[in-house]
């Protein structure tokens, strides 16, 4: 592990020493084991040791989660959180690991199809969307036209399920209720990242 520091140090003018030996000892990182006899969550940790000793105002992590145990994982993401948000640095983090954006981000952007489908704070995704359910007739059916901001409609005899991408306190509440007359017991509940994340790809399945 030393002999990758010594590798990378003359490479970055504006490598910190003193951050590269506080990070080799909260990664617990070995100093005199060789890099390949290192585990996968022990190489991960030495690479963002290395790149972050040299203080990179934007920091890249491409699927850096995946194939890491549990207790590794934490180690990984307590270190990243501690030391960016003492930097005030950006990470840039491309991830299907919803739970994990989610914990660690901010801002949220979602690709669809190649293309950025929407990009904006975590705070304002989540408050824009709810899980509307309710109680209907037994006969009730979704019209053939739902409201634009409705996604992933679920209904059974006597329930109906549909997300919110525009949640208005009291009048979605109201739209649903005209939608499906006598509907009763509506209830909003907030959605997790994951959750909102799956609605938004079951409807960019289902679209031609």
């Amino acid at each position: 592990m030393r002999q990758l520091i010594e590798f990378c140090r003359p490479l970055y003018p504006t490598w910190n020493a003193a951050l590269s030996d506080k990070l080799l000892g909260s990664f617990e990182l070995p100093p005199d084991r060789k890099l390949k006899s290192l585990s996968r969550g022990m190489k991960m940790k030495a690479a963002l040791l290395t790149s972050l000793a040299y203080r990179p105002r934007l920091l890249v992590l491409d699927e850096p989660f995946t194939g890491l145990d549990p207790l590794v994982r934490d180690e990984v993401i307590g270190g990243l959180l501690e030391v960016t948000e003492q930097e005030k640095w950006t990470v840039f983090i491309s991830s299907h690991d919803i739970d994990e954006v989610e914990r660690l981000s901010d801002w949220v952007g979602i690709l669809n199809a190649g293309k950025i489908y929407l990009s904006e704070s975590t705070g304002s995704l989540q408050a824009r969307f709810r899980r509307l359910e309710g109680v209907v007739a037994s006969a009730a059916k979704l019209p053939a036209r739902l409201p634009g901001s409705w996604l992933a409609p679920e209904i059974t005899p006597h329930q109906i399920s549909i997300v919110e991408s525009e949640y208005q306190s009291g009048a979605s509440e109201r739209r649903l209720e005209d939608t499906f007359p006598g509907a009763s017991q509506i209830t909003a509940s907030e959605m997790t990242l994951r959750e909102i994340f799956l609605a938004l790809a079951r409807t960019f399945r289902i679209k031609p």
